[in-house]
């Protein structure tokens, strides 16, 4: 199955280079969606440029705090010099959304750029 999501510049540029290996979300429905093997097609929300990746695996987790808890900051999209701070997806997620729904780690490899 092919499913489509949109990604900062930031996040779509580590992909891309294969730094961040982890992509970070709400599992809401569309993210239950989600099995082993499945396409991914990300879309740079600057550049509208688009990436292929295959899902190579899932983890669900309570919350945020357990994912970064559990991921290398590296793989999750942080720089050797910047803090892993789980607060940081506040900027895109409610409380009551993480609560709802709890995160998802989607571990992903690129097949096409």
């Amino acid at each position: 199955m092919i499913h489509y999501m949109n990604l900062w510049n930031d996040s779509f540029q580590s992909i891309k280079k294969k730094t961040k290996t982890i992509e970070m979300r709400l599992n809401d429905e569309k993210r239950q969606l989600l099995n082993i093997n499945d396409i991914i097609v990300f879309k740079n929300t600057r550049t509208n440029e688009e990436i292929k990746v295959k899902v190579i695996s899932l983890k669900q987790y309570k919350n945020f705090d357990d994912l970064y808890q559990d991921c290398n900051k590296i793989e999750i999209g942080y720089r050797e010099d910047e803090e892993a701070n789980p607060d940081d997806m506040l900027a895109y997620y409610s409380k009551e959304q993480i609560e709802k729904y709890g995160a998802l780690a989607i571990k992903v490899e690129v097949i096409s750029s």
